[in-house]
């Protein structure tokens, strides 16, 4: 079953609460770069995030260039943002606290 995409509304509020995360019209998805002190960090990074995916069975789109990540959001079965997106993100942000 497809999960619903988030209206305007509900995109503005996930965004809200989501520090550093934006919105990419383009691909409507949630995004967010972050910036580690080396490639060891940021590596340690992704495999905690990997862990999390593999357990939400939701996979992002990354990427990595020495120190810093990228993380896009959308789900394709959806057709853009969902909620799934959102707790994943919530997930992520968890990991840095």
């Amino acid at each position: 079953m497809s999960m619903p995409k988030l209206t305007a509304a509900e995109r503005d509020a996930a965004l809200a609460s989501l520090p550093g995360w934006t919105w990419n019209a383009d691909r409507d998805a949630l995004t967010k770069q972050w910036k580690f002190a080396d490639f060891n960090a940021a590596w340690g990074f992704m495999s905690r995030v990997a862990l999390i995916a593999e357990r939400q069975n939701h996979h992002p789109e990354w990427s990595n260039v020495w120190n810093r990540v990228e993380i896009l959001l959308t789900t394709h079965d959806a057709g853009g943002l969902s909620a799934r997106d959102v707790r994943f993100a919530e997930a992520v942000e968890k990991l840095l606290i």
